[in-house]
């Protein structure tokens, strides 16, 4: 299920702040969380991580 544009475009801004995976709330992504993990990963999340 595609994530909401506007969703989508908080949560890019909020992964900036950040060098680990957050939800769309910017609360840390508990690794163990294979379902929120996997959209992290599927909406490409991970390029927008502070490096």
């Amino acid at each position: 299920m595609p994530v909401d544009p506007s969703v989508k475009k908080n949560w890019e801004k909020l992964q900036e702040k950040y060098n680990y995976p957050v939800d769309a709330l910017g609360r840390p992504i508990d690794p163990k969380d294979q379902e929120t993990l996997s959209i992290w990963y599927e909406e490409g999340l991970d390029s927008f991580m502070k490096k």
